[in-house]
This record gives C-alpha cells, sequence and structure tokens, in this order.
C-alpha cells in the first residue's frame, strides 16, 4: 500500500487563467493572498502528504478543477541495490614458537565476517576473541583489602552530654533605640 504526496510548482491547467486559478485557490485552501503568492514563486511546494492512493486521486482531481496543475509523486525510498565484495580468506592460525619441544598455539582469535560494506573495511583485523562470561560471573577484577590506617586515638575523651564545650557565647542585644521624639502626622 503505497503514501503519495501532492507537489505543486505553478503550473496552470491548459487554458485557465492565473487571476481565477489564484482565487479558487485561496478559497479551496481558505489562505490570504500571501500564502497563495508563495504558490505561484515557481518553486515545487508539498501541498499535502501521507495519502493513500484514492485520497491522493480526490486531491489531483479538485485542484485540477480548480485550474492547478498538481504532480502525484509516491512517497516510498528508492531502494539502490549493493553488491558487496566478498570478505578475504582469513590467515591461518599461525603457531607459536616451539619451547621444550611442545608446540602451543596462540589464543583463539577473533574472525570478523563483514555484514555489509561497512563492516568490509574490519575483516583483516586482528583482535583477541574475549569471548562472553557465564551468567553470573563475577567480571570485576578481585581487589586487595584495604587496611585501616593506623591512628592513635587513646588519648582523646567525649565530653558529657549536655557540658560546656568552650563555644564563645554571643554578646547581649544593646537596649532598642529611642524612638518617643518621633512623630506620625496625617497628611490630607
Amino acid at each position: 500500500m503505497g503514501r503519495y504526496e501532492i507537489a505543486f510548482s505553478g503550473q496552470l491547467v491548459a487554458g485557465a487563467r492565473m487571476e481565477l486559478v489564484q482565487a479558487n485557490l485561496a478559497r479551496l485552501f481558505q489562505a490570504d493572498a500571501q500564502r497563495i503568492a508563495t504558490l505561484f514563486s515557481g518553486r515545487r511546494v508539498i501541498l499535502k502528504n501521507n495519502l493513500d492512493e484514492a485520497s491522493a486521486e480526490k486531491y489531483r482531481a479538485t485542484l485540477e478543477r480548480a485550474g492547478a496543475l498538481v504532480d502525484v509523486v509516491p512517497m516510498e525510498p528508492v531502494i539502490e541495490e549493493v553488491e558487496l565484495a566478498p570478505p578475504p580468506e582469513p590467515d591461518p592460525e599461525p603457531a607459536r614458537p616451539v619451547a621444550s619441544g611442545v608446540s602451543t598455539a596462540m589464543p583463539p582469535r577473533l574472525q570478523v565476517v563483514p555484514r555489509d560494506e561497512y563492516m568490509a573495511a574490519f575483516a583483516g583485523v586482528d583482535a583477541p576473541d574475549f569471548g562472553i562470561a557465564p551468567v553470573g560471573a563475577d567480571l570485576q577484577d578481585a581487589k586487595p583489602e584495604v587496611q585501616p590506617p593506623g591512628f592513635d586515638f587513646s588519648a582523646l575523651s567525649v565530653a558529657p552530654v549536655g557540658s560546656d564545650m568552650g563555644q564563645a557565647r554571643t554578646p547581649a542585644a544593646g537596649p532598642p533605640p529611642d524612638t518617643s521624639h518621633l512623630k506620625l502626622e496625617e497628611r490630607r
């Protein structure tokens, strides 16, 4: 089910007069003269979008009767097919040097298989395959136990509740100012 948009570029139906078409569109869209003037600026203007085929045809016919020639354009994006190059062949795993007659293979390496052209750039990456830890495994490295610092608090003591700890007392507030000489008069 396709979706369509209605586009107008200022073209008129053959034989239509510009003033009459502008008046018809102003009445149809209930728009002022300034908005109608922008429709006839020569630029492509989308009048309506996201319509089904029947609605798009109805809009086209209505606008054509008003004298405006519109384009009904499908909205589906054009999907371009891209053929990917085959991924390069992975190198065989190199063996570590022989130590005391026993050959040890290197740890497993990550093999990247490209899923699209962007991932193809990482096909030659040589990285260790770390894998996935089982469910419930502790992934954080073990931390050494922290020893508390060796402070000596034996010379300190706590004062009893309610005792004076030597805080400075706030001085008593001075006497209030004398306002007996002030008078309030009523003004009219």
